[in-house]
C-alpha cells in the first residue's frame, strides 16, 4: 500500500492507495503530522512506500522519522523521473503541484490532449498533448485572491465572503463584486478551454482544486471534476518510479 503526504503551510493532505484505490484521505495540521502518522502505521501495517510533496516547510527530521519506518520513500521535486516529458522551459520552478495533475491526466487520460484547470489559491491550466508531451499553461489569482485583492488594494472595497452573483449586472456594491470576481473567472476559464479547443478539437478538460465544485456548477463546458486528481497522481509517480 501507498502513503501520499501533500504538504501545504499549514496543513498536510495524507491519503492511503491500495494500488489506485483510494481507501482513506485525510487533512490535519502540519504540527501533528508525526503523531498522525504513528496511527497511520497501526491502522495499516501494509503501507511499504510513500512519497512526500511539500510546498511548506516540513522539517527535516519529520522526514527522518518517516524514512525510517518506511521501505521506501520518494521526495518530489524537479529531479524526480516522471511519467511525462517535460518540455518547460523552466523545470526547476515547475510546481509540484502542477507535476502531480501532468502525471494523474497522462495515467487517467493516455495519449490525449488534455488541459487541467486547478481551481485553488492560484487558479493553473497545465497541457499535455497526446504525444505525451507536457508544454506548459498559465496561472491566474484564485477566487480568494480576486477577492482579498479588492479589499486589500483600495480604501473602500469590503472584504466579501464567495458568493453566486444573482446578475451579471451588480446593482450594489457588493453584487457588483461578486459579479465582477466570479463571472470573471467563468469567463477566463471558458474561454481559455475555448481557445484550447479551437487548436486541439479532441481536447478532455479536468478541473480540480478546493474551488472545483463551486465552479464546475456554473461552467459552460463539458469538463471533468475531481478533487482527488493531485493525489491521485502523486500516488501514479509513486508507482511509476516503483516499477
Amino acid at each position: 500500500m501507498n502513503l501520499i503526504i501533500d504538504v501545504g503551510n499549514t496543513y498536510v493532505k495524507l491519503a492511503v492507495f491500495k494500488a489506485d484505490r483510494l481507501k482513506k484521505k485525510d487533512v490535519i495540521k502540519l504540527e501533528n503530522l508525526i503523531v498522525y502518522i504513528d496511527s497511520l502505521k497501526k491502522e495499516y501495517k501494509s503501507i511499504t512506500k510513500v512519497i512526500i510533496a511539500s510546498v511548506g516547510k516540513l522539517k527535516n527530521k519529520d522526514i527522518s522519522y518517516i524514512a525510517k519506518h518506511y521501505k521506501s520513500l520518494i521526495l518530489l521535486n524537479s529531479d524526480t523521473k516522471l511519467p511525462f516529458k517535460n518540455l518547460y522551459s523552466t523545470p526547476k520552478t515547475l510546481g509540484i503541484d502542477r507535476i502531480a495533475l501532468v502525471s494523474a491526466s497522462v495515467n487517467q487520460f493516455p495519449k490525449k490532449n488534455v488541459l487541467i484547470i486547478d481551481a485553488g489559491t492560484c487558479i493553473t491550466y497545465d497541457f499535455i498533448t497526446d504525444s505525451n508531451d507536457y508544454l506548459g499553461g498559465a496561472i491566474s489569482p484564485g477566487i480568494r485572491m480576486r477577492y482579498k485583492s479588492l479589499s486589500n488594494l483600495t480604501a473602500n472595497l469590503p472584504l466579501l465572503e464567495t458568493e453566486i452573483p444573482n446578475s451579471i449586472i451588480g446593482n450594489s456594491t457588493n453584487d457588483s463584486i461578486h459579479s465582477g470576481v466570479v463571472n470573471g473567472i467563468l469567463k477566463e476559464i471558458d474561454g481559455v478551454i475555448k481557445e484550447y479547443e479551437e487548436k486541439y478539437s479532441d481536447l478532455t478538460v479536468i478541473l480540480t482544486g478546493g474551488d472545483a465544485n463551486f465552479l464546475s456548477k456554473q461552467l459552460k463546458s463539458s469538463i471533468f471534476a475531481n478533487s482527488n486528481f493531485l493525489l491521485e497522481g502523486l500516488n501514479y509517480i509513486l508507482q511509476f518510479n516503483s516499477n
